[in-house]
């Protein structure tokens, strides 16, 4: 097995869903803020909110387009690069991306053409319908990509079919209601709204900066910030849940997040801050809550979280159980018309593990032949890196906080304080525009490096995955996807720019009238649209 070949597909792939992913969570929260807008406009008529909604409108339109140019990318390497991945289990992981495609995606693409092009030719009420139905269709899209993903985080509602060679659906309720993807769509979604929250807040703190286009910046601050706090205090309590999932179901995940080498008496304490060292199987420095952890993982006081030397030695355990699987599954596809009785109870006592038994392909052709060793080896290869996952949790975790402060304060101020924003206080608010991006992008790599070294865990090793490539093939691909997306992040960055400078396109008699009778005060430092 070369592993430079399984090495550059997981770069190449990482690099397409991180880029992807910078577009995603904007459009979810962008299509809930303008079609709230556009509620406000039709049930007050005051052009300013038209104004807001249209403005708002073309940025969630400009970040839609690169957002599924990008996603239908990332799709085509399931075949192309992740072949024997799409083979193994394509009848569960294709239903979800065929219903996604059909159903929220047409959804979504037809309904934001009448958006962008219905203003004269729809009524209000009918708009109004439109920009909602939008919103419906990217958290639509979200919902069934998140139940895939889901899926190949806990598989369940699957079989294996030694017949077949491949993994098949006994349950789509089990799939679609799979506990691990639901907690990780309503946190990812929640993500989504307090990015586009901070991108509102930012823009519009940008224009009272500026001393322009007041009206819209004072509403729209208004709005994304009385959004933002509820969106923020969702993240950090659905990523609560998504934190007891990963415990029930990725144990090695949890203690690789946790950098905890070995299992802790209840309840296990938190590590705030520390430097793993996987080598040496320690971590550094380190400040520790007590009980924290043990309350996150387990909501429990007495129950244990197991720790990565544990782990690594039931693993060793299922490895053994997968040899006994595969040799049985070996012997039926011999002869699959005649399968012996003891064969097939053998097997089905120990399929369960059979994937843990292809995790020896990387060091033998003939999981049987395997020697201590190898399966040693194969064990320890279940420990992600523990570094990269142990920070970039602890990262999302203090930014989620920090934007509960930053939402919770602009909305004190606008709701209790007349809207007298400081100007450090504004400048904080453009600074803070990245960060839910890398937030986001964060919560991926917990996800997705956590999972390894498996595709679907469990069931599918990572190494065993990938297409029939050379380096050669890869490194050319690698390469003209790296330009490609360097090429559009720069017209989506040149776009956005653009129309943020430019501001709204619309004039509004209201805003214009609106400054007639007010200025601008900075004595105090204060911005403010008091008379």
């Amino acid at each position: 097995m070369d592993m430079t070949i399984v090495d550059l597909s997981r770069i190449q792939f990482a690099m397409t869903v991180l880029y992807h992913f910078l577009f995603v969570p904007l459009t979810l929260g962008l299509s809930v803020l303008v079609a709230t807008m556009e509620t406000v406009y039709v049930m007050t008529g005051r052009p300013i909110w038209r104004q807001m909604t249209k403005f708002w409108g073309t940025l969630f339109g400009i970040n839609f387009v690169l957002g599924v140019a990008t996603g239908l990318t990332m799709e085509f390497q399931f075949g192309m690069n992740w072949s024997y991945y799409s083979q193994y289990v394509g009848d569960i992981f294709g239903a979800p991306l065929a219903i996604e495609g059909l159903m929220a995606f047409f959804l979504e693409a037809t309904f934001v053409g009448l958006f962008f092009f219905g203003w004269d030719k729809l009524s209000k009420v009918q708009h109004l319908a439109v920009a909602w139905l939008v919103a419906l269709g990217s958290n639509f899209s979200a919902l069934w990509i998140l139940i895939a993903n889901g899926w190949m985080q806990n598989p369940v509602g699957a079989h294996f079919n030694p017949l077949t060679m491949r993994m098949e659906m006994t349950s789509f309720y089990q799939v679609l209601f799979n506990p691990v993807a639901q907690a990780k769509f309503v946190h990812t979604v929640s993500a989504g709204y307090v990015t586009a929250s901070v991108f509102v807040l930012g823009v519009s703190a940008w224009y009272l900066l500026k001393g322009r286009h007041w009206e819209l910046a004072r509403r729209s601050i208004a709005v994304a910030s009385a959004f933002g706090l509820a969106a923020s205090l969702s993240v950090v309590m659905l990523g609560d849940e998504s934190g007891y999932e990963v415990s029930a179901n990725q144990k090695m995940k949890m203690a690789a997040i946790e950098a905890m080498w070995k299992t802790e008496p209840a309840p296990a304490n938190f590590t705030l801050f520390g430097l793993p060292e996987q080598k040496a199987e320690k971590t550094k420095w380190a400040v520790r809550i007590p009980w924290l952890m043990g309350l996150i993982g387990t909501r429990s006081l007495t129950k244990q979280i197991p720790g990565i030397e544990n782990l690594v030695k039931k693993n060793e355990t299922r490895i053994r159980s997968g040899m006994i699987a595969y040799a049985a599954l070996r012997t039926i596809r011999a002869d699959k018309t005649n399968i012996p009785a003891d064969v097939k109870a053998s097997f089905d006592a120990h399929s369960k593990d059979l994937g843990y038994a292809l995790l020896l392909k990387r060091y033998t052709a003939d999981p049987d032949k395997a020697t201590p060793a190898m399966i040693t080896k194969a064990a320890n290869d279940t420990v992600p890196a523990v570094f990269p996952i142990f920070w970039a949790f602890r990262i999302m975790v203090a930014l989620g906080f920090a934007f509960i402060a930053t939402m919770a304060y602009f909305f004190y101020m606008a709701s209790f304080r007349g809207m007298r924003f400081p100007r450090p206080a504004l400048r904080l608010a453009v600074w803070m525009i990245p960060a839910p991006w890398i937030a986001a992008e964060l919560g991926w790599i917990v996800a997705e490096v956590g999972r390894q070294p498996w595709t679907v865990d469990g069931i599918l090793p990572t190494a065993l995955s990938v297409s029939h490539l050379s380096v050669a093939d890869l490194l050319i691909t690698l390469t003209g996807f790296a330009l490609f997306y360097s090429v559009l992040f720069v017209i989506e960055m040149s776009l956005m720019f653009k129309y943020v400078r430019k501001g709204p396109q619309e004039d509004v008699a209201e805003t214009d009238a609106w400054m007639e009778r007010h200025a601008r005060r900075l004595g105090d430092g204060v911005m403010t649209p008091a008379e």
